[in-house]
């Protein structure tokens, strides 16, 4: 033989004269040892394991290419992962199934099938979830840092028509950008505010003032305000429609959307008033400009895009559609069963308020949502206990749905901080790793491996420590020296 890495090695059994299929293979795991057989393992021959039965024919460069050490005197082959994984991966060779235990990060199991070569078809659908929604939020991690990424880099190549357009967009999509960006966030939302109360005052009476035909208007200091939080709402708009990436993405966006519902009845209300006259009757344009100035109430909802909470609530009933069904199931069928027994049941009164089934059902409907106003109650004694009966039904059929649903509230608040304070984490990490750039690598790699001197003669039994591979683990382990290497890669393991 030319070498080291050539000499023939012993085949590791409880006889040497066994091999394929009855062969034992010791593996050393972060410290646990476990021996498997060659007919178990060959069930999957693509696996890591696997191809353990085979290596020892190829020397130790095909061992180490398949562990992290190996031990001819006890023929033990050595691994730098995850021992509580490596049980719920050994699992597919007895049950040809994965399931991962609770606890372990999906991202790191995954890794450790990846490693182990065990393709992700064997894990469980029910593990499968957990990894689908680990993957998910890395992604909405990575996405965030991304965001942030581009918001602090600055693209040469861009002409001054683009670099502008993007700094407009941050100017006002991004309020934690710069701090002028800040104040112009909350001016918008105290004009939302201002708007909305001037809205509200409009209505007084005593704050009204008579028109030319005797009608009661808003006064013109209020419509003046009106005006104002108008312009301002329709130059934010078109501002961020002209600097948008991808302006169709943006006008079929849902808050963009509540925006123009906002501004539009203003501007249609205008033209009605000063030119509807002249095509239609006047009474019929007052109409349409008061079902107009309705519509104006749809720019409460523009606080959603400054406010966290508002789009978490909003995700929260998106996401329990489920639940909010089964509500509305519960309510209607109880609807349906007590409004028809009240009518029954009410039948018998001279002066019964139950005049028909369908009429019914708006007693029925305060009834079971305990609200109750009264203009329609029972006046006989099983009317009544029907009453009592729907009420506590109505408790119920309430109350069942609505703990999922604050759940998923809870699930997506936390979850959002969660991701927030990641993507900080990974900048800060990445900032890091960038100013060390430069000075120099504090562990060794596998050009010092090849860089090692040869082993001296008459050690063989000691000649596989001179080969040792780097880590698999995903924490960096340097290479460490002869005499503490075992006892420290245990310990690092554990």
């Amino acid at each position: 033989m030319d070498g080291a890495g050539e000499r023939s090695l012993p085949e590791p059994g409880s006889r040497g004269s066994r091999a394929g299929d009855d062969m034992e293979i010791v593996v050393n795991v972060g410290g646990v040892r476990r021996v498997l057989y060659g007919d178990l393992l060959s069930r999957y021959p693509e696996t890591r394991l696997a191809e353990l039965i085979d290596c020892l024919a190829g020397g130790y460069d095909t061992i180490f290419s398949l562990c992290d050490d190996y031990d001819p005197g006890k023929r033990e082959f050595y691994f730098d992962r995850d021992p509580d994984a490596f049980k719920c991966v050994i699992e597919v060779y007895y049950f040809g199934e994965v399931h991962m235990k609770k606890g372990i990060c999906p991202i790191c199991f995954k890794n450790e099938m990846d490693f182990w070569k065990v393709d992700l078809k064997f894990l469980d659908d029910c593990c499968k979830s957990h990894l689908s929604e680990k993957r998910e939020e890395l992604e909405e991690i990575a996405r965030r840092v991304q965001l942030i990424l581009d918001d602090l880099g600055v693209d040469t190549a861009e002409g001054r028509w683009q670099r502008c357009q993007k700094c407009v967009w941050k100017f006002l999509e991004k309020p934690e950008s710069s701090c002028p960006a800040r104040v112009v966030a909350v001016l918008s939302f105290l004009l939302i505010l201002v708007s909305s109360v001037v809205m509200c005052m409009g209505t007084i009476p005593e704050l009204q003032v008579l028109d030319a035909e005797g009608n009661r208007v808003e006064h013109p200091t209020l419509e003046n305000v009106e005006t104002a939080c108008i312009g301002w709402f329709t130059l934010e708009y078109l501002l961020r429609l002209f600097s948008s990436p991808n302006k169709l993405h943006f006008a079929l966006s849902f808050m963009n959307i509540v925006d123009v519902l906002a501004i539009l009845p203003f501007y249609v209300s205008f033209t009605l008033t000063h030119l509807g006259a002249r095509m239609m009757e006047l009474t019929n344009v007052q109409q349409a400009v008061q079902a107009l100035r309705i519509m104006r109430i749809a720019r409460i909802f523009k606080l959603a895009r400054h406010s966290s909470g508002l789009q978490t609530l909003t995700y929260a009933l998106k996401r329990s559609f489920k639940e909010l069904g089964l509500l509305l199931m519960y309510l209607a069928v109880g609807i349906f069963v007590f409004s028809a027994l009240g009518y029954t049941m009410e039948q018998s009164h001279p002066e019964t308020l139950f005049k028909s089934i369908p009429q019914s059902f708006w007693w029925a409907i305060i009834t079971m949502t305990t609200v109750g106003y009264g203009d329609i109650y029972p006046k006989t004694t099983l009317g009544k206990l029907n009453a009592a009966i729907s009420f506590l039904c109505g408790v119920i059929a309430i109350a069942l749905p609505i703990h999922p649903i604050i759940n998923n509230f809870v699930r997506y608040y936390n979850k959002q901080r969660v991701l927030e304070t990641a993507a900080k984490h990974e900048l800060e990490l990445m900032e890091l790793n960038s100013s060390s750039v430069g000075e120099g690598k504090t562990g060794g790699s596998r050009g010092d491996l090849d860089n090692l001197p040869p082993e001296p003669a008459g050690k063989e039994g000691l000649s596989w420590s001179s080969r040792l591979k780097i880590s698999h683990s995903d924490t960096f382990i340097p290479l460490l020296t002869e005499e503490k290497h075992h006892r420290t890669r245990l310990q690092s393991c554990k």
